[in-house]
């Protein structure tokens, strides 16, 4: 039977489990990342797990996420990772030689291998052919010690692309019209797949800004062919004997198909506070720009920098708006140091920030009180930036380097756009990359004195009982539930700290309740957890006593992340039961263990309102025993004692 890609790096891959859709599936991991926002809980997870060393091709930590170093914390957990991955068998990207998504796709995707990663642009190298995932960093960890990961089988949904994009329309303006048609929601549970003619004229970097950004779509992972093009992106980076031609058979099956004629699409922006919401630029109504970001994960490539530089050249930036680059790794920089191109932006009035995360993720450049800050990132989410009343716009970079000339959110227009083909070779020095110890026995590794024991639940009691501590709405994402701007970022080793921080985007007051009556519940309504990867934003409600979450339904990753620390998932299956409960009310749910046992519905009964009402936990039978030990951790200790 013809076979799409997905299909075919699955089936390679599989460990257990029949690849149907919506069966559990265990796939073999070949390459892990770890970020440093979330590197050093899966380090110590990994050294709690007991593993000696790493079991697979190749992990590498990377340096991107709090290179602001205002005081020690950063400075010991880069300290606390290095000496981790020297120990342990993981490569290391020093602070400054790039973000983790832009390093790994020039360095280190293999076309039809498995790449797990703490973040969740993991994707991004999807462009280059690689089933790529973002986790949280207990699965991370699982995986580096050799154990496989596990998951539901997607849906694989082919992508067409008809047609050639028109002038001034980017690969920005691709994964915007799909979260234009198909929301935050539309990817959940599905891998998208690009086929059609219109990939030919889209290069790896290109194809990577679409597999980055499918990850606002919700989905698993997103998945370009490893065509001609790829093979000459990887000859200029010097990894040609890394290639191979993958792509799906003819008359290969989906489960379901769209079409993009790209000659129809023209330049869009995300509107405030949502990536989905979007609309063409020329009807945005010339709104005045602050500020301007050109860079993060989804857009800093070679590519991406010399098509602003193209348009930013021999200008000035508009007196109004303040112009920041992150280029997304040494190799940016150093290419756009030696061909002139950093003169350009220097001159034009552009600010030159690090090659790191920055801005993206609120680490410093928050706009003006009230400003419009317009970004080439892939999210928007109120407050994100770091001032909770900014209004945040997502584009492409033509159309971020227009506006920054005319201080107006600008569709690009006038001449043809100049060409920007991919280089015939890379710099490829990778002096900044850190290579593991011979001998990791001798390596000693520092703890500092915010790096904190991460919390572990015990085993499931065959009672939860507590009050509704807090009701939420649709899309709570994982930035409301742990936000982390430059002054929290910091503290992302010490959990009891960050406790003091959790859901108060939502209500300020979460952190004093939540301690006053010992844990509880919590209720939100579709899609909570969306977002970032963030394992945190489990490990806190568990150190604050969190039993349970009942929503309308849950994000890929956080469900997986509240399961691995043993925090229920509850799924409401009649929407007037989640419209039911209130703030303070009661509830209890009896016969825990035997209900989780026998079958996906549980009984939940509200005391307060004395009633009760039916809640699902449909889940593989393996997640439910990790429930009932008390979370991965626990669950993969006892089964490597059993066995």
């Amino acid at each position: 039977m013809p076979k799409n890609l997905a299909q075919k790096i699955i089936e390679n891959h599989l460990v257990a489990g029949a690849p149907l859709s919506g069966r559990e599936i265990a796939l073999k991991i070949d390459q892990t990342l770890t970020q440093d926002a979330t590197g050093t809980m899966a380090y110590l997870q990994f050294e709690a797990l007991g593993f000696p060393r790493v079991k697979t091709k190749r992990s590498v930590a990377y340096i991107d996420h709090n290179t602001l170093q205002t005081g020690f914390e950063n400075a010991d957990d880069h300290r606390y990772i290095q000496a981790a991955a020297s120990k342990y068998g993981v490569y290391f990207s020093r602070p400054g030689n790039g973000i983790c998504h832009q390093v790994h796709l020039e360095r280190f995707a293999v076309p039809g291998e498995t790449l797990l990663g703490s973040d969740s642009h993991t994707p991004t190298c999807g462009g280059l052919g690689m089933l790529a995932m973002g986790a949280g960093g207990l699965d991370v960890a699982v995986a580096m010690g050799g154990g496989a990961y596990f998951l539901t089988m997607p849906k694989i949904v082919n992508v067409r692309l008809e047609g050639h994009l028109p002038p001034w329309v980017s690969a920005k303006d691709i994964i915007l019209e799909l979260l234009r048609r198909l929301t935050v929601k539309g990817g959940v549970g599905k891998i998208f797949e690009y086929t059609g003619e219109g990939i030919a004229a889209l290069s790896v970097p290109e194809r990577a800004t679409i597999t980055n950004m499918g990850t606002e779509l919700g989905a698993t992972a997103s998945l370009f062919p490893s065509d001609r093009l790829t093979l000459e992106f990887m000859k200029a980076q010097g990894r040609e004997k890394d290639w191979r031609g993958l792509a799906a058979d003819c008359e290969a099956l989906y489960d379901e198909q769209i079409v993009l004629d790209l000659a129809e699409l023209e330049p869009l922006v995300s509107c405030p506070h949502s990536p989905d919401r979007v609309i063409p630029v020329k009807d945005a109504g010339q709104i005045k720009v602050d500020q301007v970001c050109i860079g993060s994960c989804t857009n800093s490539s070679y590519q991406d920098l010399m098509k602003a530089v193209n348009l930013l050249r021999g200008k000035t930036v508009h007196p109004a708006v303040s112009l920041v680059i992150s280029p997304g790794s040494k190799q940016v920089l150093s290419m756009l140091a030696k061909n002139g191109a950093l003169a350009d932006l220097i001159q034009c009035g552009a600010r030159i920030l690090e090659c790191a995360c920055g801005p993206c993720i609120g680490m410093g450049q928050a706009p003006v009180t009230g400003g419009v800050s317009l970004r080439t990132f892939n999210r928007n989410y109120e407050g994100r930036s770091g001032t909770a009343s900014a209004q945040v716009y997502l584009c492409s970079p033509e159309t971020a380097a227009f506006s920054a000339l005319s201080g107006r959110i600008t569709s690009p227009c006038g001449q043809g756009p100049v060409p920007v083909p991919p280089p015939p070779s890379y710099l490829t020095e990778d002096n900044m990359i850190l290579p593991p110890a011979a001998n990791g026995a001798a390596v000693e590794i520092i703890r500092g004195p915010n790096i904190k024991p991460f919390p572990q639940n015990s085993q499931l009691p065959d009672q939860a009982e507590g009050c509704i501590l807090l009701t939420m709405g649709d899309n709570i994402t994982t930035d409301h539930i742990m936000p982390s701007p430059a002054k929290l970022l910091p503290l992302r080793s010490n959990i009891p700290a960050l406790s003091d921080y959790c859901l108060t985007p939502v209500d300020k007051d979460f952190p004093r309740r939540a301690r006053q009556y010992k844990g509880g519940f919590l209720v939100a309504g579709e899609n909570y957890g969306q977002g970032s990867s963030r394992e945190h934003a489990a490990l806190v409600p568990l150190y604050l006593g969190i039993k349970g979450i009942l929503a309308l339904s849950f994000a890929r990753i956080h469900m997986a992340n509240l399961i691995n620390s043993g925090i229920l998932p509850l799924t409401f299956v009649d929407r007037d039961d989640y419209h039911h409960q209130k703030r303070g009310d009661m509830l209890v749910c009896d016969n825990l263990r035997k209900q989780i046992t026998a079958g996906d519905t549980l009984v939940v009964i509200n005391k307060t309102q004395n009633f009760s009402f039916p809640v699902q936990l449909n889940i593989s039978p393996r997640f439910k025993e990790i429930l009932l030990a008390g979370g991965l951790l626990p669950y993969t200790k006892g089964a490597d004692n059993d066995g």
